[in-house]
C-alpha cells in the first residue's frame, strides 16, 4: 500500500496506512482494528476525498481555456 494521509474529520485523525485485514494506522499511533463506527467514518471521508480528487482531475485534464 502506498503511503496516504486521509483526514477523517469525525475522528479528528489522519489515516496514514491500511492493511488488507482492514487494520489501520493513524498518524502518531500504532496499528489497530477500527470499530464499525470508525470504519464508516473512514469510508465516508475516503469517498468525499475521491469526489474532490475526481473534480480536480476533470478541471486539470479539461481544456486549458476553461480555467479563465
Amino acid at each position: 500500500m502506498r503511503p496516504m494521509k486521509l483526514y477523517v474529520p469525525t475522528m479528528e485523525a489522519f489515516v496514514v496506512e491500511i492493511r488488507e485485514d482492514c487494520s489501520v494506522r493513524l498518524d502518531g499511533e500504532d496499528w489497530s482494528t477500527p470499530t464499525l463506527q470508525e470504519r464508516r467514518a473512514i469510508i465516508y471521508a475516503a469517498r468525499e476525498e475521491r469526489e474532490a480528487l475526481n473534480e480536480l482531475l476533470e478541471i486539470l485534464e479539461g481544456p486549458p481555456d476553461r480555467a479563465k
